[in-house]
């Protein structure tokens, strides 16, 4: 069957310690919720490594907030994979398809920015000819500014994504 977004890099992780990786705290992929008693709801999740992620889109469910926490880690499990291989359109193409298919997302969804998916899209293009370890320190700027509220700021004075 198909499986649960917020399953996925838990699979995943399990599947490479299987394979012989060497996971000083196991294959454990930890969710927490941040608490709030209204949206938006903001949950974090801990890769085995030891990066910790953060939901990335306004999300009015809780069960929202961890798929989308879910959808991060997951691309950034598949991406540390391969940290020196650059980003060409033809590898956008076929990470863009790779997350529609993991997280059963449609086309259109690809070319909205506003979506998880056209997000991530938008930035694997404004990174182009860059390696995959360059395009995680932006993503992990790209948090930090999101987890201080200053991307909010930024939107609400209508500054572009750039």
């Amino acid at each position: 069957g198909a499986v649960n977004v917020v399953e996925a890099p838990q699979e995943f992780w399990q599947m490479k310690q299987s394979r012989g990786a060497e996971l000083r705290n196991g294959a454990l992929v930890l969710y927490e919720m941040v608490p709030a008693a209204s949206p938006p709801y903001v949950c974090y999740v801990t890769l085995p490594g030891g990066s910790c992620f953060g939901s990335f889109q306004f999300c009015p469910t809780k069960a929202e907030a961890r798929r989308s926490a879910a959808k991060i880690a997951l691309m950034n499990s598949v991406f540390n994979e391969h940290p020196s291989r650059r980003i060409t359109d033809d590898f956008i193409e076929k990470s863009v398809s790779e997350a529609l298919a993991s997280f059963n997302g449609n086309r259109e969804e690809a070319d909205n920015p506003n979506t998880g998916i056209g997000a991530f899209r938008f930035m694997l293009e404004s990174n182009k000819g860059k390696s995959m370890l360059e395009f995680q320190e932006l993503m992990t700027v790209f948090q930090l500014l999101h987890w201080n509220g200053s991307l909010k700021a930024m939107r609400e004075r209508q500054c572009s994504r750039q």
